[in-house]
């Protein structure tokens, strides 16, 4: 079964999550989560978050997932460690000095490559693989065709994103937010500069307008069934920021399209379904992301970068002394839902409607009705959108409220004569932490001989099945009661079933929680240069027109891959290897077509040129120069996102020589990470 995993950003959300059918959740704790800006769980709340879901059966993931400085790597380590003892089932991580260290330490808890490590290809799989990650999550920009190859050449756990907001950039690649701003998503901060408004220019002149990069956002209904048969994982639906509401509404559609895909009916969405989901919010109506294996030329909304709710219809009379808006509705809408207006920027909520002049509480399409109440700019032809539906979180809200999700139990109760009551409950269910499960419990009430009307089978089973508040329900309660007794008090089969219960969640409780016996992670020491300092420069733009051998005082060279596929630079790149120490600068996006493109041209090049070495932008590179030998001097691109000494060490180990430092580093991490071997370098 494909594990459906829902985003948590507090305790509500988890309760959403829950109710409405997730398999697994994830959320972040006070430090160190890409979502630093959601509430997020201190360590009391975390310990309950993990309690709540896995005594309902549902995995937790911590997303521990930024990149990690020297001086915070401690508390990091702890945090895991923690969340370890609390019973957590996977951490998500984008750093990989800290994975490793994780991985290292506590062998038997899953490690999860976060999309913030741009995963995107076969080769950086595997080398995840090898690196004894558990799970990829891997970048939101691939296609089906791209993840069923994924999926079919390894043998790791696949994550997908299936719904919600899609970044401009590979995830853990954007310095946009950061260059811009000083808030960097690599630490969980990023300040989402690519919703804002932009012009676009040609020779000075506007051409376009608005926000010009702000994608819409992914539903991915269509595309279960092709990512299950892929051997897809997990799909993962995105939304820390968003509130319980939009947790349950979410949730609880793909719960249900998952087990349609899943079963042996045909497989149609229903579009009251789909529109459902674009009530709950959408930017842009949503699109099909980079799912569909045709280019996605609708994925940018320029014209509103938050919740644009659906359309009700256009202005069609405006009564500004009244504030009466008439409308003919595309949407129904009633008293309590919210919407806002084209112009206007803020909302309201609908507290007055009319429809032929009589009061109303709800509508239908098609109507031409008034809505009250309404000022602002607001003119004819104006477009009306209803942001949400007090129905449709009204809904929500009560799937949260009460127990939905039942963990069943098997009972057995013996009432004999002259005999204390027995009661034994044992696992109904598949879920680990009741594995094992045999609670007895015991009332020191002896049932009498009845005088008038004997306890009948149908009053216990009565009694023992009131779990409408608990998450707990008996699917098998097997009564021995002899014949001709009465209870004093009823009450008893309401004690004994109430005690029984409160064991079995002890019983889950204390096999979530673990104990640890790890006191401390790897402590690694600065280490010297052991090498002379070098002049490298990056020839981003390739210029025919420009004499190269006039170029002095250069150690190294590195020259973008793509140059060495075209005989039009040949002579400048052979002129460069006569010169100075020749390095292939790779990108950090190398899909499995270009892939080819390079196996199929590598080593002629290397040995045309004399190649010294690989500047690589990704770590699935390694995977793709093993074939090649050991003989090259490998520099890790600032794109690794190395932030401390911990991912250099890890780095090192297989087998790179020198590190690009992030530009994202401040002076202490300038400071402590180049007392090891580290490139410095500007590109104009």
């Amino acid at each position: 079964m494909i594990d459906l995993l829902s985003p948590v950003g507090d305790f509500e959300c988890l309760k959403a999550a829950v109710q409405n059918g997730a398999n697994s959740v994830y959320f972040g704790a006070d430090l160190f989560s890409a979502r630093a800006f959601a509430s997020n769980f201190d360590l009391e709340n975390l310990e309950k978050a993990i309690i709540y879901a896995k005594t309902h059966g549902v995995k937790t993931n911590l997303t521990l997932n930024t990149l990690i400085k020297d001086n915070e790597f401690n508390d990091a380590f702890e945090l895991a460690k923690k969340a370890y003892e609390f019973g957590i089932d996977a951490i998500i991580v984008q750093d990989l000095g800290l994975a490793k260290q994780l991985i290292k330490y506590f062998p038997d808890l899953p490690i999860h490559a976060s999309t913030q490590m741009s995963i995107h290809n076969l080769q950086g799989v595997l080398k995840m693989q090898e690196l004894g990650f558990k799970r990829v999550v891997l970048a939101r920009e691939l296609s089906i065709q791209e993840i069923e190859y994924i999926c079919q050449n390894s043998d790791i756990e696949i994550e997908c994103f299936i719904h919600g907001a899609l970044c401009i950039s590979y995830s853990g690649q954007c310095l946009f937010s950061s260059m811009i701003g000083g808030r960097s998503g690599n630490r969980g901060k990023c300040a989402q500069a690519c919703r804002l408004p932009y012009e676009l220019l040609e020779n000075d002149k506007k051409i376009d307008s608005g926000h010009l990069l702000s994608p819409r956002d992914l539903c991915g209904l269509d595309f279960i069934p092709n990512l299950i048969n892929a051997g897809v994982t997990c799909l993962k639906i995105e939304g820390r920021m968003k509130n319980p509401e939009y947790v349950a509404i979410v949730t609880n559609i793909y719960r249900k399209y998952i087990d349609l895909a899943e079963s042996s009916q045909k497989y149609v969405v229903d579009e009251t379904d789909r529109k459902t989901l674009l009530q709950a919010f959408n930017r842009g109506m949503s699109s099909t992301g980079h799912l569909s294996n045709e280019p996605n030329k609708n994925l940018i909304f320029k014209d509103k970068p938050n919740n644009m709710g659906l359309l009700l219809g256009k202005v069609e009379k405006y009564n500004k002394t009244k504030g009466y808006i008439t409308i003919k509705l595309k949407e129904p809408i009633e008293i309590g839902d919210t919407i806002s207006l084209e112009k206007e920027d803020g909302t309201y909520n609908v507290s007055e409607l009319m429809f032929k002049g009589k009061n109303i509480k709800v509508t239908q399409i098609g109507q031409t009705i008034t809505i009250g109440r309404m000022k602002g700019n607001i003119n004819l032809g104006d477009k009306i959108f209803k942001i949400s539906s007090k129905k449709l979180n009204s809904i929500a809200q009560e799937s949260i409220k009460n127990e939905h999700r039942k963990i069943t139990l098997n009972c057995k109760i013996t009432i004999k004569n002259k005999k204390t009551i027995k009661l034994n409950v044992t696992s109904a269910n598949d879920i680990d932490i009741y594995d094992g499960l045999n609670i007895n419990c015991e009332s020191d009430i002896i049932p009498d001989i009845a005088k008038n009307k004997p306890l009948e089978k149908e009053r216990v089973l009565t009694q023992l099945n009131k779990t409408h508040d608990s998450m707990y329900e008996f699917k098998n309660i097997n009564i021995e009661l002899d014949d001709g007794l009465f209870l004093p008090k009823i009450s008893v089969l309401n004690e004994l079933r109430r005690t029984a219960l409160d064991l079995v969640y002890n019983f889950a409780v204390n096999n979530i929680k673990r104990s640890c016996k790890v006191t401390n992670h790897d402590k690694l020491k600065n280490e010297s240069p052991s090498c002379k300092r070098q002049l490298s420069v990056l020839l981003n733009i390739l210029n025919i027109n420009f004499d190269y051998s006039k170029l002095e005082n250069i150690d190294n060279i590195y020259i973008p891959l793509n140059y060495f596929f075209s005989k039009k630079y040949s002579n400048i790149i052979y002129t460069l290897s006569q010169k100075f120490n020749l390095y292939i600068y790779m990108p950090t996006i190398l899909k499995a077509n270009y892939s080819n493109l390079f196996y199929n041209n590598i080593e002629k090049n290397i040995q045309k040129y004399n190649i010294k070495g690989f500047v690589i932008s990704n770590i699935s590179n390694l995977k793709l120069l093993e074939d090649l030998g050991n003989n090259f001097n490998l520099i890790a691109n600032y794109t690794f996102n190395i932030f401390n000494k911990y991912s250099v060490n890890e780095l090192k180990q297989l087998g790179i020589t020198r590190f690009t430092i992030s530009p994202e580093s401040d002076k202490n991490i300038l400071e402590n990470l180049c007392r090891s071997e580290i490139v410095l370098y500007l590109v104009n």
